[in-house]
């Protein structure tokens, strides 16, 4: 086996180890994938519910809890807390977008 560049030879566990390892991110990115869905099912919930009641769209006092917590979370974990707060910001608006989606449909 050779390296990307076709100029060494790369040891057999290397690339044993590699694609194990690989494999695991695999297995985790499919993981993810699947929670965030399941996430999501949730708040499309929530947000008919908040449609239904004419409740905004938007909750930043719950939102500024969750960053907190997932911050913390993200600390506990030894992960970037400002990472976790930027995906974690990434997926409300998302969620505050489809809310507002509902809320538009509900009128």
């Amino acid at each position: 086996m050779s390296d990307t560049s076709g100029t060494s030879a790369i040891d057999p566990t290397v690339i044993a180890e590699l694609t194990r390892l690989r494999e695991s991110i695999d297995n985790i990115d499919a993981a993810v994938v699947h929670m965030l869905a399941e996430r999501f099912k949730c708040t499309q919930q929530v947000g008919v519910l908040k449609a239904n009641h004419q409740l905004p769209p938007a909750d930043p006092a719950r939102e500024a809890r969750q960053i907190a917590r997932l911050r913390e979370l993200a600390e506990s974990a030894k992960l970037d807390p400002a990472f976790a707060e930027k995906l974690l910001n990434f997926i409300i608006a998302e969620v505050i977008r489809h809310h507002e989606t509902i809320a538009d449909g509900a009128r």
